[in-house]
């Protein structure tokens, strides 16, 4: 191997495989001296990657863990199965590396080679992920090209779905892609409303990336509170809510939130619960208090999600939401 830059690449590849390489062996890999192999050490060490040198018969070369990340080379099942496990990452909105996800997968699938984009996509059709139940997957592909418009500052065009369904189509400079655990927003600055708008991004069909460039705007806030308004219409509200259980049978999110009192709770509290109509007399009640931006429709979905038989004391717009989830539920069966 004589091209020095291919070489170094070969040898940073072998070197990522977890183990540690003699130097002999390497030199019989690249088919180079050792004399050669103690230089392309060197230049990668000079170019900032970690490589550890032991000494003595056993001795040899690895690669160990530096400040930064190196770039890492991938063989073709290694691509793959990266590329799958991002997009079911990124499809779902798994909690807590959704947006890391989607970043990862559009500077992946922007190299992919398409003998692999297409192995990716046959593994993708032919699986199915069991998700959570209270949100709606999306087309990573619809997310990459989104991420990828973000990224570059490039006008994106695309037909979109509003919640009455009426279908119209769009042109955008699109700023953000946030998720909320369960959906993707796009904020984005509409062309033709003149105006910030939040997309939902399972109601976007055939994004489209124009290629026309764009200075960013300056969004009024922070892009995570924008999506909180949007989906509150509004402020903040205080909510009131009692469980037909103790504390240790709620998720954390309600454990965290302010317990204003743990006893027996009454007969006949007022308020709406999900399902069954509230929460039963003569028995442990939790009662908590919180503040929260959701919509008080998706709120009580979230509430019924846990499981725990509840009252709502506050406030009247989720008792409401909580009646007509309800009934929709009991029209259900």
């Amino acid at each position: 191997m004589t091209d020095t830059p291919a070489r170094l690449l070969s040898l940073l590849s072998l070197l990522q495989t977890p183990r540690e390489w003699p130097g002999s062996e390497l030199a019989e890999r690249l088919q180079v001296s050792s004399r050669t192999i103690r230089r392309d050490i060197e230049r990668l060490r000079d170019l900032g990657y970690p490589v550890e040198a032991t000494l003595g018969a056993e001795g040899g070369y690895r690669l160990v863990a530096g400040a930064a990340m190196p770039p890492l080379l991938l063989d073709d099942e290694e691509a793959v199965a990266i590329a799958v496990g991002l997009r079911a990452g990124a499809g779902h909105a798994i909690e807590g590396v959704e947006e890391a996800s989607v970043r990862a997968l559009a500077k992946l699938e922007q190299v992919l080679p398409s003998r692999l984009r297409r192995r990716v996509s046959a593994l993708q059709s032919a699986t199915t992920a069991l998700t959570r139940g209270d949100g709606a997957s999306v087309d990573p592909r619809t997310l990459t090209t989104m991420a990828s418009a973000v990224a570059g500052s490039e006008r994106l065009r695309f037909a979109y779905r509003a919640g009455d369904g009426a279908r119209t189509r769009r042109v955008v400079e699109p700023y953000r892609l946030v998720s909320t655990g369960s959906r993707w927003y796009l904020i984005a600055y509409d062309l033709e409303r003149e105006d910030w708008r939040t997309f939902r991004v399972d109601r976007v069909a055939e994004p489209f990336a124009t290629g026309a460039r764009f200075a960013p705007r300056e969004l009024p806030m922070d892009a995570e509170e924008f999506v909180r308004r949007g989906l509150r219409g509004g402020g903040t509200y205080v909510v009131e809510v009692t469980f037909a259980a103790g504390p240790e049978a709620l998720p954390d999110w309600l454990r965290e939130a302010v317990v204003v009192g743990v006893g027996v709770s009454e007969a006949g509290v007022p308020g709406a619960g999900v399902p069954g109509g509230g929460v039963p007399g003569a028995g442990v009640g939790t009662r908590v208090r919180f503040e929260s931006g959701d919509a008080p429709e998706w709120l009580a979905a979230r509430l019924a999600l846990t499981g725990v038989p509840f009252t709502v004391q506050a406030p009247e717009a989720l008792a409401a939401g909580a009646l007509a989830l309800g009934a929709r539920l009991a029209g259900a069966g």
